[in-house]
This record gives C-alpha cells, sequence and structure tokens, in this order.
C-alpha cells in the first residue's frame, strides 16, 4: 500500500463484488473509486465483524449495516468517489452497465491525463485525508 501510494501515474479501483479484507484496503487509495451500486465493501465481512464484536453470528444483518458498506453509505462518506447503475431485467444488461462504467473510466482519464506526477500524488493523499466521517473531542 505504502507503496502504491506513491504511484506517479492515476490509479482507478472498481468494486465489482464484495471487496473485503486487506484487498479492500489497497483499493481505497485510488485516485478515483468507483463502485457498481449492488457491491459492498469493507475491511472486514459482515460475519467477521458479528463474530469479533459480539461472539454471535447470528448478528450477522446487524453488522452488514453497522457497517455501513454499502455503495450509498460509502459514497456519503466519501470513501467511494462515483456510484455506477447496474442494469437488469433488460436486454444487455451486462452490456449497458459495462459501457456506463467505460464511459466513467475514460472520463476519469480524460480529466487526469495533463496531471504531474506529484499532482496526482497529492490528489491521491488529499482525497484519502478526506475520507469518511470523524469528530474531535
Amino acid at each position: 500500500m505504502l507503496e502504491m501510494s506513491k504511484l506517479k501515474v492515476p490509479t482507478i479501483s472498481i468494486i465489482i463484488g464484495e471487496g473485503s479484507s486487506g484487498g479492500a484496503l489497497a483499493l481505497g487509495l485510488g485516485n478515483k473509486v468507483l463502485m457498481l451500486e449492488n457491491a459492498i465493501y469493507s475491511i472486514l465481512s459482515p460475519e467477521g465483524y458479528a463474530s469479533i464484536l459480539w461472539k454471535d453470528q447470528s448478528r450477522v444483518e446487524e453488522a452488514a449495516q453497522k457497517m455501513k458498506l454499502t455503495a450509498k453509505d460509502l459514497y456519503e462518506l466519501k470513501i467511494i468517489d462515483k456510484i455506477i447503475k447496474e442494469y437488469y431485467g433488460e436486454e444487455d444488461c451486462f452490456k449497458k452497465t459495462a459501457k456506463k462504467l467505460k464511459d466513467e473510466i475514460t472520463k476519469i482519464i480524460k480529466s487526469m491525463k495533463n496531471m504531474t506526477g506529484e499532482e496526482i500524488i497529492n490528489d491521491r493523499y488529499n482525497k484519502f485525508r478526506n475520507m469518511g466521517e470523524y469528530k474531535i473531542l
């Protein structure tokens, strides 16, 4: 993760299903993080959270709600930058979702193509520093 944070090229992370554990931490270092609307993303699975916090696997649903691991929650917390709409029940729904994702990637590349290596690193650093919600006590 330290090496990734120093890359002088833009990085785009895309969560398409279930992103968790150490891999989720690395994905969070992207200059831009995109997430399909029905994917989930956290550093721990809800099962692990319930097991560690309450020693009770039956509280998985409660754990999932407290963890704020949905695309909507993570967008509000500034963990991800964009929610990608998924298409269902339509002909070529996979192709429509893939095209939407491609369009977003293209926009990001165009917006960052003239940035210097230092600007890219600073962009990543500032994004990371502004994630989440906290209170100073």
